[in-house]
């Protein structure tokens, strides 16, 4: 679960992280006032989990208290839409922050290294610009530091990795001391990613979280009810939001050809073929074992919330999961709801020749014997 960023710089706040003063809001008349709390100078960022919200208008530097309130007033309410996220998202709350002034920016993160099994430190110099881009073009710049999961890290190697990434000497001991903080955070919270982009190193000698990302991982948050109340937007997607809420997998990925089926290796291997076949999968959705005909019908509701999908491929295996259960499910949502684009079905296993048969009395549905047949037809009907 991505926290939003006022919520994840009181989190580093707690550990004695520095971070910019400010709070959020999503009255105007409140926004006036933080704002003069800060002597007028500000900035107003929407809270919403999207990349390119700067760019997408949902961030502004202000000198005057007034003209913090009424943009604050003209932000609440309006979607905000992205090249990172075209579907957009509403704003609901603004951070009302005090201005950093910057002298250098650095990189700083703390995630999980798959490959290493072990949680990494990424320090960088060249902080403001993303992480991929430098590692791409000048991938020296970035040094990384495995935190070992018995002993933890000792001061000494945090020290050299710092003095690696060539982080100036006055801001060295600074550095030290915010890393292990983020470590600390990191491991007692359940995170799977912190990020400090940028960490600001200001003219005054002070070293301040200017920016942060916190996510943490959703199997652990039972043990973090202070952050129940904001999970539910806690998706890029609206699409996704919406799926996290009635507990199914769907994963929005921007092509045109609907996918659901039953287990994550079969959905898997369905978005293969269907790129195979010429196509681009707009979404990943696992109904589960076991699905009954209304969660099904909830699943092709879903998929269908995309206005980009032009043909929708459903492919089920039944094992635990009964085929006639699925084929209700889909001709319930055909009752229901007014879908124009082609459907092709390939389902097998348990009570196969049922679900054909009951697919058979709709003119909606075309079948399919296998699972490349499957998206060989639904890549053709769509496109035509």
């Amino acid at each position: 679960m991505k926290l939003h960023e006022y919520q994840s710089k009181d989190l580093l706040a707690k550990y004695g992280v520095v971070v910019p003063g400010g709070r959020v809001t999503s009255d105007p008349a409140e926004a006036k006032k933080i704002a003069e709390e800060l002597g007028g100078k500000c900035v107003v960022k929407a809270q919403v989990l999207m990349g390119g919200r700067g760019k997408a208008g949902g961030v502004k530097l202000f000198d005057n208290a007034e003209d913090a309130g009424n943009f604050t007033k003209e932000l609440i309410g309006k979607r905000l839409v992205s090249i990172q996220n075209p579907a957009g998202m509403i704003v609901e709350k603004v951070l009302v922050g005090e201005l950093v002034d910057i002298a250098e920016e650095y990189y700083l993160s703390v995630l999980l290294d798959r490959a290493e099994q072990k949680v990494v430190v990424m320090i960088s110099k060249e902080g403001g610009m993303e992480i991929e881009e430098v590692a791409e073009h000048n991938p020296e710049a970035i040094v990384r530091l495995h935190v070992d999961p018995a002993w933890g890290l000792d001061d000494y190697q945090v020290r050299e990795a710092v003095q690696a990434a060539k982080i100036p000497a006055p801001a060295q001991r600074q550095m030290v001391a915010m890393i292990k903080g983020l470590v600390k955070v990191y491991i007692e919270n359940d995170a799977d990613l912190i990020e400090i982009n940028p960490v600001a190193w200001t003219p005054d000698g002070k070293l301040v979280a200017a920016d942060a990302k916190v996510s943490i991982d959703e199997n652990a948050m039972y043990r973090h009810p202070e952050y129940t109340e904001t999970k539910d937007d806690g998706a890029e997607d609206e699409i996704e939001a919406e799926a996290a809420k009635l507990g199914i997998a769907y994963v929005r990925l921007g092509g045109e050809i609907g996918i659901m089926g039953n287990g994550a290796g079969l959905v898997m291997c369905s978005l293969d073929e269907v790129n195979r076949a010429g196509g681009k999968p707009a979404n990943f959705l696992d109904v589960g074992g076991g699905a009954n005909a209304e969660r099904v019908k909830t699943c092709v509701e879903l998929v269908m919330m995309d206005p980009n999908v032009k043909g929708l491929l459903i492919n089920i295996f039944g094992g635990i999961t009964r085929c006639d259960e699925v084929a209700k499910g889909i001709l319930s949502a055909f009752d229901q709801m007014n879908i124009t684009i082609p459907v092709v079905a390939r389902i097998e296993g348990t009570a196969a020749e049922e679900g054909l048969a009951i697919l058979a009395t709709s003119d909606k549905v075309v079948g399919a014997s296998t699972m490349q047949e499957a998206a060989d037809k639904i890549v053709a009907l769509a496109h035509a």
